[in-house]
Formats: structure tokens, C-alpha cells, sequence
């Protein structure tokens, strides 16, 4: 099989209040594996891995330095990590520069949540001339709750995979980690 390939991973928002406990987004275990999967291979492959890590607003599960803010995977050495307070992990940090700086022009994403920052940061990733890789099982949300005119609820996986195609045909939405490799971009950004 024949592996789409990244010369980076982006960690989007994966942070405790969405990865463990009662709040945590529906199948969270799976998606723990999931991102556990991505990081090892990324981190063997020695590409550039970034976190980012959303600055809540007061009160809410992501607050800063409350327990839900913090990352539910650390940072090792030589690894980025961005602070963000808007759904566009572009907005107001230095992610393009770093991008940039690495040589980096195809971008795996995983994360939270699928129809909010995730998807924001995919969209301002293409934007900016990125290629953007989504496996299909390394991002995730919540379920969508019933709205008005009685309109029916939506389950977080449907959700989250309408927000995939929301994305459009630019995005390369992978089935799932194990179709993903990594390898280290040229100096060229190549």
C-alpha cells in the first residue's frame, strides 16, 4: 500500500478537557490511540511536529492552566508548541513563520474539535498554499445537540465527517492513520 506522505503533523487543540473524562468528546479512547499513532510515527520519522494549544476563555475547559488546558500529549524535545485563542491556529501566532521556516508544505492535521478549530486551521492551511492531510480517524467533536424547528441531532462522528467534507476537495482526507507516512520536507521545502 502506498502511504500518503507529510513532512509535518499538527496537533490542533489536543488537549485534556476534550481527550479524557465525562467531557470528553465521544470515542475518545479511539482517538487517543489514533493521535498516539500519528505522533510515534511523525517522532520516528523526525519530521517537525507542532502543537497547538488553545487559551480558552475564563471558566471554560480549557482555560489556562486549568487541568483541561493542559496537552494531553507532551512535547519532547526540538518539538514546536503555539498558544492560540482563536479557531484558526494561524490567527495571531507565528505558525506560518514556523511553517515556513521548517520547510514544511504538506501538513498532517489531527485534533479537536473537527467542526471548529480544526477545520479553521485546515481551511487558513490551504489558504496559504499548504497541503493538507486529514486521516479520517485522528480528529474528532461533539454530538450536535437537536436545534430549531425540530430539527434532529446529529451524532459526533457524522459530524465531525460532514465537517471533513465541508473542507472540499483540496484537503486529502485519508482513511485513517495507517494510510499516512511521514518523511522530512527537502531544504528546499520540496
Amino acid at each position: 500500500m502506498t502511504l500518503a506522505k507529510a513532512d509535518a503533523l499538527l496537533l490542533v487543540d489536543v488537549q485534556c478537557a476534550f481527550m479524557e473524562g465525562a467531557d470528553a468528546v465521544p470515542a475518545h479512547l479511539a482517538l487517543q490511540a489514533s493521535i498516539a499513532r500519528l505522533l510515534a510515527r511523525a517522532r520516528q520519522a523526525g519530521v517537525p511536529v507542532v502543537f497547538l494549544q488553545n487559551d480558552g476563555a475564563p471558566g471554560s475547559p480549557d482555560a489556562p492552566h486549568s487541568a483541561g488546558w493542559q496537552l494531553y500529549f507532551a512535547p519532547v524535545r526540538g518539538e514546536h508548541l503555539l498558544f492560540k485563542t482563536e479557531d484558526d491556529g494561524f490567527g495571531e501566532t507565528e505558525l506560518q513563520a514556523l511553517l515556513n521556516a521548517l520547510g514544511v508544505r504538506r501538513l498532517a492535521l489531527c485534533g479537536v474539535l473537527s467542526d471548529m478549530c480544526l477545520a479553521a486551521t485546515a481551511r487558513a492551511a490551504l489558504q496559504r498554499g499548504f497541503d493538507v492531510l486529514l486521516p479520517h480517524d485522528a480528529h474528532a467533536t461533539y454530538d450536535v445537540p437537536p436545534g430549531p424547528g425540530g430539527s434532529p441531532g446529529v451524532p459526533a462522528a457524522l459530524a465531525a465527517r460532514a465537517a471533513e467534507w465541508s473542507l472540499g476537495d483540496e484537503v486529502q482526507i485519508l482513511a485513517g492513520v495507517d494510510a499516512l507516512g511521514f518523511s522530512a520536507a527537502s531544504p528546499t521545502g520540496g
